[in-house]
């Protein structure tokens, strides 16, 4: 019986010696390089045009996804559409309504896969 824990005890011995080595490679490691300015998407960028419906809301002249995303929160902001009680759901007015489909509300996430309709 001795000679079995003799065995055990220099197992128990070597484990912790590998825990060391490890957090010496991973110390060894060189920085990571971090990436350069990050690029604005293409897509995202490319001027569209809105329909009419929508160019009663931002504005006849094309403009990019963002941009038209950002005036329709403007115009919401300035028209206070945003609901009171639960702020992800916006109030539509006659303008906004004739671009949500003719829903009375929709979430903000609903927003704006419904004025994408409206972007050619």
């Amino acid at each position: 019986m001795a000679t079995a824990k003799k065995p055990a005890a220099k197992k128990a011995a070597a484990k912790p010696a590998a825990k060391k080595a490890a957090p010496a490679k991973a110390a060894a490691k060189p920085a990571a390089k971090k990436p350069a300015a990050r690029k604005p998407n293409a897509a995202f960028m490319k001027a569209m045009t809105p329909s009419a419906v929508l160019a009663a809301v931002v504005g006849a002249s094309p403009l990019p996804r963002t941009e038209v995303t950002k005036k329709v929160w403007d115009y919401i902001k300035k028209h206070n559409l945003q609901d009171a009680a639960n702020r992800r759901m916006i109030n539509a007015d006659d303008k906004l309504k004739a671009v949500f489909g003719g829903k009375a509300q929709v979430s903000m996430f609903e927003m704006t896969k419904l004025i994408s309709a409206h972007l050619k």
